[in-house]
């Protein structure tokens, strides 16, 4: 069965990049193209005077939308779909039958949402497979950029980062970031060279993240960047600024479940650096 491209559609900027990016991905992975608008109509009864012209705007929104990629990406097959509900919860349940889901940057300036309600967050949250958020402004076309932690599921996103950036001819930068001990802890333990040692576990953990690669893919070139003393966002960030891809997985070194993103994804799909996808390839078990 080939599950289609499913994209959140608005008629935002950000929905439009996010259209033309799935369009692209599309065009180059023979994929069809889902293009869904959810009606939140939950809060209005079917009586409501204007159900039906709410429920007809957005398909009148989708219909051009539909017009527009044909445009854009002629041998693309698009479809559109109008639902009803939330945004989050309709996207979950098509991503079910879906390759991946793809959603627009959310326009911080929108007096209707911002960082703390930012529907993009809400969506990638509620995907049971990989999601891609997309910025407004992208930059270059060249690179894949993926952030290890040691973690299944960072593991997960290499694997994922590595696939991508081989079929793009791209060079793959698997970056590992973290913050030393605070310097006032170090001085009270005894001269144990804790700094060291960590620095040298995380050397090993970001070469055993990349191990095998070269034996799956001879012609992919791999950067290993370890960042000491950075926040794993903010080294993500700033590493991915020019890449064409960013790969993070959802969550990473938490001691607990939750159904939310991890803080460093969250924090990097509030500062999108170029196109980012946040894998979940399968579901890992933790123990508690």
């Amino acid at each position: 069965m080939i599950k289609p491209i499913v994209v959140g559609f608005n008629a935002s900027a950000g929905s439009e990049a996010a259209l033309t990016w799935a369009l692209q991905r599309a065009g180059s992975y023979k994929l069809p193209v889902t293009i869904i608008h959810a009606v939140d109509d939950r809060w209005m009864s079917p009586d409501f005077q204007y159900h039906e012209l709410i429920r007809q705007s957005g398909m009148d929104m989708l219909q051009k939308a539909q017009a527009s990629a044909a445009e854009q990406a002629p041998d693309v097959k698009v479809d559109i779909q109008l639902r009803h509900g939330s945004g989050g919860s309709v996207l979950r349940e098509v991503s079910k039958e879906a390759s991946i889901v793809v959603v627009g940057e959310h326009d911080k300036h929108w007096m209707d949402g911002g960082p703390l309600t930012d529907r993009a967050l809400q969506i990638v949250s509620a995907s049971e497979i990989p999601a891609a958020v997309i910025p407004l402004k992208r930059g270059s076309d060249h690179g894949v950029v993926v952030g290890v932690d040691g973690s299944e599921e960072s593991l997960q996103a290499v694997n994922f980062a590595a696939a991508e950036a081989d079929r793009g001819g791209d060079e793959l930068t698997v970056v590992l970031a973290f913050r030393r001990p605070a310097r006032w802890i170090e001085n009270q333990l005894p001269k144990s060279g804790l700094a060291e040692t960590i620095l040298e576990e995380d050397r090993i953990v970001l070469a055993e993240s990349v191990a095998g690669l070269a034996d799956k893919y001879p012609d992919l070139v791999v950067h290993q960047k370890l960042e000491p003393d950075t926040e794993p966002a903010k080294a993500l960030v700033e590493a991915a600024k020019d890449a064409r891809l960013l790969v993070i997985g959802s969550r990473g070194r938490g001691g607990f479940s939750r159904m939310v993103l991890g803080s460093t994804a969250h924090a990097v799909l509030l500062n999108l650096p170029c196109p980012t996808i946040v894998t979940r390839v399968h579901k890992v078990k933790h123990e508690d």
